[in-house]
């Protein structure tokens, strides 16, 4: 199976691209832009939030990555 090419450079991704606005049952988060350690690119979520079980509320933890499908293998340049 063939990979997918990514369309943009990391040049074009870290100056271009911005925050995402993730919604978890009604809780509004922010994805930061992020390079990851492993050489791919895309967003990046840390963060608490309350959900009611059974009618008490439990913090929950969100870690979330959202990587662009081929930026690990992006060009460099602009």
């Amino acid at each position: 199976m063939a990979k997918t090419a990514c369309p943009v450079t990391r040049t074009q991704f870290t100056e271009k691209a911005e925050a995402l606005k993730v919604v978890i049952n009604g809780t509004e988060l922010l994805a930061d832009v992020k390079e990851f350690s492993t050489g791919s690119f895309g967003w990046y979520l840390n963060g608490k939030i309350v959900v009611t079980v059974d009618g008490k509320p439990l913090s929950v933890q969100v870690g979330m990555n959202l990587t662009v499908v081929g930026s690990k293998e992006a060009e460099k340049g602009g």
